[in-house]
C-alpha cells in the first residue's frame, strides 16, 4: 500500500495536478470538457497586483474561487468592475450563471447589491459566530 503524506505547503504543480484529474473525470462524466481558467487582475505601475479574481468556466456555470482587492483600494469600485468582467466574460463563454462564496466577515451585503442570491449558509464557519455563504447569480445571455 502506499504511503499517505501530509505536506502542509504543497508544490502548486501537485494542486493543479490534482485539479486537473479532478476535470478530467468531471469531463468524463458530462462529456463537457469547455473548461477554462478565468483570472482577472488589476497591477499598479510596477506590475504588482492590487487587486483580482480567479476562478474558471465550465459547463455553463462559471466559478469564482478568489476575489480580492488591496486594503487601501477598497471601496473605490474595483471589486463591483472585477465582477462586471467576470459576468461578462462568464457570458461570452455561454455560461448563465455564476457562483462564489463569502465569508460573514468579507461581503456578503456587496454581492446581495450586485445581485447574488444566497443559496445556502453554514453556520460556525470558520469558526462561531461567522458563517459561509453559497451566492448564485443567473446571468442574462451575452449581447
Amino acid at each position: 500500500m502506499q504511503s499517505i503524506q501530509i505536506e502542509v505547503e504543497p508544490a502548486l504543480k501537485d494542486i493543479r495536478f490534482l485539479e486537473d484529474r479532478l476535470y478530467d473525470d468531471s469531463v468524463e462524466q458530462t462529456g463537457s470538457d469547455d473548461g477554462k481558467w478565468l483570472s482577472i487582475f488589476v497591477r499598479d505601475d510596477t506590475g504588482g497586483i492590487v487587486a483580482g479574481l480567479h476562478g474558471w468556466t465550465w459547463c455553463g456555470a462559471c466559478r469564482v474561487q478568489a476575489l480580492w482587492v488591496r486594503q487601501d483600494l477598497r471601496r473605490q469600485g474595483y471589486g463591483q468592475r472585477l465582477l462586471a468582467a467576470a459576468e461578462q466574460e462568464a457570458r461570452v463563454r455561454g455560461c448563465d450563471r455564476l457562483f462564489l462564496d463569502t465569508q460573514s466577515f468579507q461581503a456578503p451585503l456587496f454581492y446581495k447589491k450586485l445581485g447574488y442570491e444566497v443559496i445556502g449558509v453554514v453556520e460556525g464557519f470558520p469558526r462561531r459566530p461567522h458563517k459561509l455563504y453559497h451566492l448564485k447569480k443567473t446571468l442574462t445571455p451575452a449581447s
